[in-house]
């Protein structure tokens, strides 16, 4: 993988970014109206400060996992892809420049929801509000790296859109959200701790109630990291120069 070229790549995607202004209120605005409308349901009640951490970085990471599979669809589509790959430019370099510009979009829209949270919601934590934040940009990276992969296997951006109900509701259903994980059946708390979202929702849970818990989530975070990792590499193994 060269380096450059996945820095030019990145590069390239940010100037396409910064010029869809509509994506770019999605990725921005929709998180704080949704975090905002949450706090407006549950004022005056613990319920906020208990679902408001959790839900802090789920916001994020179904949107950064919706834009970034569609993006990366409509790049194959509109032939781009292709023209790139016949390039001296390799599948490793090509993803890893839509992961770091992705995920530097990642990055801001995590510090300014999860600033916008806690500063002006005033989501109350027991544990470090940085700590807070890195939780959230590792889960907008890893919505980031799941659409990236995801990406390869629809032929339209409906199929893509599809991947949400069939690859993430599973993992909101089963992170620990809804049901503490240890309460849900054998199977299902089997099947919940090989989704990385229930990593990001235990660590993000830790935080919540638990000042003294930052080797926890630091724990937690390393496997979400490593997932993201795994799905970067998978979604390089498994790209395709167009659409069939």
């Amino acid at each position: 993988m060269s380096p450059t070229l996945a820095l030019a790549t990145a590069a390239r995607v940010l100037r396409q970014l910064r010029h869809d202004h509509r994506t770019m209120a999605l990725l921005i605005v929709a998180p704080c109206v949704l975090m905002g409308l949450l706090a407006w349901i549950y004022q005056n009640t613990p319920v906020f400060d208990r679902i408001g951490a959790p839900l802090l970085g789920m916001f994020p990471f179904l949107v950064m996992f919706l834009v970034t599979s569609i993006a990366t669809l409509r790049e194959r589509q509109s032939g781009t892809l292709e023209r790139l790959l016949a390039m001296p430019l390799g599948k490793a370099d090509l993803l890893a420049g839509y992961a770091l510009a992705f995920g530097l979009v990642a990055t801001v829209q995590a510090i300014i929801v999860g600033s916008f949270a806690i500063f002006v919601l005033g989501l109350d934590v027991a544990g470090q509000a940085w700590l807070l934040l890195v939780v959230a940009v590792v889960d907008c990276l890893l919505g980031t790296a799941l659409g990236l992969f995801l990406s390869a296997f629809a032929a339209t951006e409906f199929q893509a859109v599809q991947f949400l109900p069939a690859f993430v509701l599973p993992q909101f259903l089963l992170c620990g959200l809804l049901v503490p994980r240890e309460s849900l059946p054998d199977v299902l708390r089997y099947a919940s701790d090989v989704l990385p979202l229930s990593y990001a929702v235990d660590a993000m849970r830790t935080i919540t109630v638990d000042a003294d818990g930052t080797a926890e989530v630091l724990g937690d975070v390393g496997v979400v990291l490593a997932f993201v990792v795994a799905l970067i590499a998978l979604g390089a193994a498994t790209l395709r120069r167009r659409t069939p």
